[in-house]
């Protein structure tokens, strides 16, 4: 990924919390049949390994988990949020007229080793640490034991596990910090009247941050 200085993020922190709060990723393998891409949700283990591990599920129909060996290199890619910038946002652009439309985001390249895991206790405990986590904010939240098991036990031989030793992690937040303070707030701004929250408020909380 190419990544200027000025929108690099490189605190280990940082990047554990974008993923966290942005889990489902998409996972890029180059296996025994060429490049595959797949969407799916990671839980985040950010004490275990390195710099940390993933653990994620796949179906069994999924050849995925059976292109791939045992420490093959891949990489996930986590997102969180993206949004077109008007050059019309900035106030210098009214008075030199020398800006252009981009595009900001927020990203976090996850580069590991991945590990099948085939096994049932496995398995569950990824689909369990899984559901407590989204279901947390939820009034009444579902708990697998809500299901009957005998579905529940159908249904995990029907997943097959994947661990992530992640071995380096790069994120690239591109907020317009090459820009004037006063053209982070305007783009910001016209974003969150836009009904854009979630970049604009990154922009925002960067522009704070800048000098005058």
């Amino acid at each position: 990924m190419y990544v200027p200085a000025h929108f690099e993020e490189s605190r280990l922190e940082a990047l554990h919390d974008l993923i966290a709060q942005n889990p489902f990723g998409t996972l890029v393998t180059h296996g025994e049949h060429g490049l595959d891409a797949n969407h799916i949700p990671f839980l985040l283990l950010p004490e275990e390994g390195k710099v940390g591990t993933l653990h994620a599920h796949v179906a069994r129909a999924n050849p995925v988990w059976q292109d791939v060996a045992n420490g093959d290199e891949v990489l996930v890619i986590f997102r969180a949020g993206d949004a077109y910038i008007s050059p019309t946002w900035y106030p210098s652009k009214h008075e030199a007229h020398r800006q252009v439309p981009t595009w900001n985001y927020r990203v976090a390249h996850a580069h590991g080793r991945i590990t099948v895991r085939d096994d049932e206790r496995f398995v569950r405990g990824v689909v369990g640490r899984l559901t407590r986590a989204q279901e947390a904010t939820q009034p009444a939240p579902w708990k697998m034991s809500d299901a009957p098991a005998d579905y529940t036990d159908t249904l995990l031989k029907m997943i097959v596990g994947i661990e992530i030793e992640i071995t380096r992690l790069e994120g690239k937040l591109k907020l317009s910090q090459n820009k004037e303070r006063r053209d982070i707030v305007g783009a910001g701004e016209a974003l969150k009247a836009n009904g854009e929250r979630v970049i604009s408020e990154a922009m925002l909380a960067c522009a704070a941050s800048k000098p005058e």
